[in-house]
């Protein structure tokens, strides 16, 4: 696998996001599931997207996110 662009870790309370983003087309995986398989909901899957809306980079880079703890 190629070097991450950006690698960041999230914290709060006893949940923690580990995040690398690669040049990519845009796939999400989370756990090693794609999005849709891990939030069902697309109103979650908005969410979760939204700070690349925003930045007008959806599509661009790859998301692979290891989750732990505090459930969805």
């Amino acid at each position: 696998m190629a070097k991450p662009l950006v690698q960041a870790t999230g914290r709060r309370k006893a949940s923690v996001a580990r995040v690398r983003l690669f040049d990519g087309s845009g796939q999400v995986t989370l756990n090693g599931r794609p999005l849709e398989d891990y939030f069902p909901t697309m109103a979650t899957r908005l969410r979760v997207m939204e700070p690349l809306q925003i930045t007008q980079t959806q599509g661009r880079y790859d998301v692979l996110a290891k989750l732990e703890g505090g459930g969805l």
